[in-house]
């Protein structure tokens, strides 16, 4: 019975014949057999005395390419961290400046839903009828309104502004040097920089920009809306 044999086994490039019967072919004698000692694993193979352990490929660069290596790896994981924390603080910033919005939206809100109330008030009190009870809940009002942030603007004599102004009336006199709100019929209200009312005046302008034979004359004139705008400021 024959075998071929692999690897080391080999001789020069020729297969190795052995002969494993028990029985010898010429003779018809028994064989003994072999003491032979099976084949082992090979000096230096994983798992046997005295073998290496695989290297580290780190092993196989020097220490200064090791250390860029290192530095390089340090470098990115700091830039990931540093763009994580911007993405965070960007984040953080939208949802203030969303949720202070809302929360201004919300109070802009139920603040014009309480302007005809404090309108009332400010014409009970010019008419001298703020007193008692209602003088104490109508000042409780107004304080809370002024702490939510509520502002009252518009006065006479103020420079008209038509981006807080809504002129009523019009007319011209000598006594203004531009186009002036001579009367006040409601005050306006803002919060922070959002205008929830503009102030409903009268505006007059100087003589001198009278158009045509009117400036000649000295007569004043009103625009033609004066009538409707008298009825919608006495509503």
């Amino acid at each position: 019975m024959t075998d071929r044999p692999t690897g080391s086994e080999f001789g020069d490039g020729e297969p190795v014949v052995r002969d494993k019967r028990r029985i010898d072919p010429d003779t018809g004698a028994l064989r003994e057999p072999s003491e032979a000692p099976a084949p082992g694993p090979q000096p230096g193979m994983p798992g046997t005395p005295g073998a290496q352990p695989p290297r580290d490929p780190s092993d196989l660069i020097g220490p200064s390419a090791q250390e860029a290596l290192l530095t390089e790896a340090l470098a990115e994981r700091t830039a990931d961290l540093q763009r994580l924390q911007a993405e965070y603080v960007n984040y953080k910033r939208r949802v203030d400046r969303d949720r202070e919005a809302s929360r201004e939206l919300v109070i802009g809100t139920v603040l014009t839903e309480l302007l005809g109330i404090l309108d009332d008030i400010g014409r009970a009190r010019e008419a001298g009828e703020l007193e008692g009870a209602f003088k104490a809940v109508s000042e409780s009002l107004e304080r809370v309104t002024e702490k939510l942030g509520l502002v009252r603007f518009g006065e006479k004599g103020d420079t008209f502004d038509p981006r807080i102004h809504e002129a009523l009336l019009h007319n011209y006199s000598d006594e203004v040097d531009g186009p002036t709100a001579t009367m006040v019929m409601q005050p306006g209200y803002r919060l922070g920089e959002r205008v929830l009312r503009a102030a409903r005046v009268a505006v007059s302008e100087p003589t001198e920009q009278l158009p045509g034979d009117a400036a000649q004359d000295g007569v004043p004139v009103e625009s033609a809306d004066d009538d409707q705008a008298a009825d919608k400021s006495a509503e």
